[in-house]
């Protein structure tokens, strides 16, 4: 009859010797901060589908990238050294730069770097839900990665946009917007 296995929705299928198409996406996570039990922090499966519905968004069929979590100390010293800001922010992208002679299994897209207490502190501070904020970080994070930008107020809108289409199709409501909830 053929090999069982799950389908990207949960339902079972059928390999019939046929060769069915999957999206491959990787989301390798780091942590690098000191645990505090007040703080509260989105699981791996969380952090992986965000990343993915952005992925999928983008009709991506691979897609290989790094999330680090890590405390105010390692993000200000980033922030200082890339961006010349000696302050922690939330969230950093570093888009890869492969050669194109180096062969690799997936597409690596970049590392993204998210600042634990910055993230949290800024949801307790706007009055935005935790994990909506967590989400919209990581969306920001990879859309970066694939070359979206808010140097310009045109780049802004079109970045936004994207990243408000995608929150809601995450179930999040639009960032940007002061009536959050």
């Amino acid at each position: 009859m053929g090999e069982i296995f799950y389908g990207d929705d949960g339902l079972i299928c059928h390999n019939m010797n046929k060769k069915i198409p999957q999206n491959r996406f990787v989301v390798d996570i780091q942590e690098n901060h000191q645990p505090n039990s007040d703080m509260l922090l989105p699981s791996a499966h969380q952090l992986e589908s965000w990343a993915s519905t952005v992925f999928e968004h983008e009709n991506l069929s691979e897609a290989e990238i790094t999330l680090r979590l890590v405390d105010e100390a390692e993000m200000q010293d980033l922030n200082a050294r890339y961006r010349g800001k000696d302050a922690p922010t939330n969230v950093l992208s570093f888009p890869a730069n492969v050669p194109a002679e180096v062969a690799l299994e997936l597409s690596f897209l970049g590392d993204i770097i998210l600042c634990v207490q910055v993230i949290n502190q800024e949801a307790q501070a706007q009055a935005k839900p935790l994990w909506s904020h967590w989400a919209h970080m990581v969306v920001h994070g990879v859309l970066h990665l694939l070359g979206y930008d808010h140097v310009n107020e045109q780049d802004a809108v079109i970045m936004e946009k994207k990243e408000i289409l995608i929150l809601n199709a995450l179930g999040f409501a639009d960032p940007y917007s002061d009536d959050e909830e």
